[in-house]
């Protein structure tokens, strides 16, 4: 099992530096914590030199020692959502192993690491994954400290672990670090008939200790930051559920498919496992099983009535829901169900090397339809890679319970890693890498640099500079308000502060550039891809660059 585990462990974060930032969450969550190591300002968290405050700072504190202390490169901007993935994988295995049983315990830990969607944001550089390993932590210390056999002293140490896995969700994601898991104490509580438990939580000290942690950065940077707390709590938390400010409205069914998808490839016992939960043990006064069902259900049901969804919102629920689908696997009549799990994969498998041939016909360019290609042979991959391990489970199934289940785990592990490695190829349009650094070392040091109709969440990591806005606001609409002289509001401005400047730089969407040419604005083209232009002040007295097209 060490040596399995050190595998593991090679293969979770080995591939972390192959893939480029793709926008605009890596891209973004890469960016802050840059700049909080450039400025030196690791209170105020912005982005492209503007007040971003729609999320806490623990993440890109973390990210932010990373490149102190490593530099910046593609793996430390992900290593706070992989080193978080990892972990929360060994606490299942542990906490399972606690509860229940080690085989169980071992079990879970294989399903949850095997998931596709754990899997994916484990390597993907977003918040979805700190906060979703903080919150099951906290849930499973929830459920050690309550357990029957559990010492005093015992109890109070995870009760109070359990408080400071809160705050640190919360200090990743925001209210939702408490909310989620108070919600699901109570709804446990009445269930059971057990309104004890609230107070055997101990709920008051459990609040200073998550006041402790969290409050001193939320105090300060509201007091250095007055527009900060109406921003971060209103705006961030209830008009964000309540409302479609944010433009990611999807229906109310919208997370069953990606549970079903995230889920891969543990199909077979989904259901069975949510049934599991339900089970009794008529001795024991905690129900730990019952407990975390709670939890899955309430943080399915919650991020469904939201007005604002995203595929990660529910992975929280993901190693509680592991969990069940363990205790189903390792139940005494198990051979049907691996059987089950591995006719699902092998079938999905194979339906997909039939359907790989057609992902080309999303393509609506010619150049999107090359990239699609590229991306083919990943999909096989991962597609005879499910298909494979489908076959290997269904022969193991009946005398090798624990290979079988490895076997499983493993293939779709490595099909996952395909799907998220071949990816790469979509970073030529969906990563400003390549055009990023094609320029980097011409611009000098101190010259204005614009980003005209356009934000590229990652062109500022790679260009290791912050840009000029023009004409374009998204998501740093706030930010503007508060520093509304960082801003260029129109084209017509902006080619006055162009024609005025002697040495500047421009990033822009080529029909933008071919509407400020048409204009006769001087500038010259340096680099392009298939979605941005980067042009520099045509300035007859400068040397002309390499290269440089009039």
């Amino acid at each position: 099992m060490l040596l399995v585990f050190l595998i593991f462990a090679v293969f979770w974060f080995g591939s972390l530096d192959y893939r480029r930032l793709i926008d605009p969450d890596e891209g973004r969550y890469a960016e802050i914590p840059r700049e909080m190591v450039v400025s030196g300002d690791w209170l105020t968290p912005r982005l492209n030199d503007l007040k971003y405050f729609e999320k806490p700072p623990l993440q890109y504190w973390a990210t932010a020692i990373a490149y102190t202390l490593f530099g910046e490169h593609h793996w430390t901007a992900r290593l706070w959502s992989a080193l978080t993935g990892f972990m929360g994988i060994l606490f299942t295995i542990f906490a399972v192993a606690r509860l229940f049983n080690p085989a169980t315990g071992w079990i879970a830990g294989a399903v949850i690491a095997s998931s596709l969607l754990w899997n994916l944001i484990g390597h993907v550089n977003t918040l979805d994954m700190g906060v979703s390993a903080f919150l099951a932590a906290a849930i499973f210390a929830l459920c050690l400290a309550q357990r029957d056999d559990a010492t005093p002293l015992e109890s109070r140490r995870w009760q109070d672990g359990a408080w400071v896995l809160l705050a640190l969700a919360t200090l990743s994601k925001g209210l939702i670090g408490i909310v989620l898991p108070a919600a699901t104490v109570v709804l446990y509580a009445l269930w059971q008939h057990d309104l004890n438990l609230v107070s055997r939580i101990r709920p008051w000290r459990g609040l200073v200790i998550l006041l402790l942690i969290t409050a001193p950065w939320f105090i300060v940077v509201s007091f250095v930051n007055p527009e900060f707390a109406n921003f971060f709590f209103i705006h961030e938390h209830l008009q964000r559920f309540l409302t479609k400010v944010h433009h990611r409205y999807e229906p109310m069914w919208y997370f069953i498919p990606i549970l079903l998808i995230g889920m891969l490839p543990w199909l077979g016992s989904l259901l069975p496992g949510i049934k599991a939960g339900f089970g009794e043990d008529a001795s024991k006064r905690f129900q730990p099983q019952r407990f975390l069902l709670v939890w899955v259900v309430l943080v399915f049901v919650f991020f469904s009535i939201s007005d604002s969804k995203l595929p990660s919102y529910i992975l929280p629920l993901f190693p509680a829901l592991a969990t069940l689908v363990a205790l189903h696997l390792n139940s005494p009549v198990t051979a049907p169900r691996r059987i089950g799990d591995a006719l699902f994969a092998g079938g999905i498998g194979l339906v997909g090397l039939c359907f790989v041939p057609l992902v080309s016909h999303r393509a609506d360019t010619l150049e999107m339809e090359a990239i699609y290609r590229l991306y083919q042979p990943w999909l096989y991959a991962a597609a005879a890679l499910f298909a494979v391990g489908g076959v290997a489970a269904f022969f193991l199934a009946r005398k090798h319970s624990l290979a079988a289940i490895g076997a499983l785990a493993a293939a779709s592990f490595c099909s996952g890693q395909a799907i998220i490695l071949g990816h790469d190829a979509f970073g030529v349009v969906n990563s400003a890498h390549d055009v990023a650094l094609a320029v980097r070392a011409q611009v000098p040091p101190g010259v204005p640099f614009y980003s005209v109709n356009t934000y590229d969440q990652s062109f500022q990591f790679y260009l290791q500079r912050t840009t000029t806005m023009v004409d374009y606001k998204d998501e740093l609409g706030f930010g503007i308000r508060q520093e509304p002289q960082k801003f260029i509001p129109d084209i017509a401005s902006f080619a006055i502060v162009w024609r005025q400047t002697p040495v500047a730089w421009a990033l822009m969407p080529p029909d933008t550039w071919a509407h400020l040419k048409a204009q006769g604005l001087p500038m010259v083209e340096v680099a392009r891809d298939l979605r941005r232009v980067i042009v520099r002040k045509d300035v007859s007295s400068s040397p002309r660059l390499e290269g440089a097209k009039p």
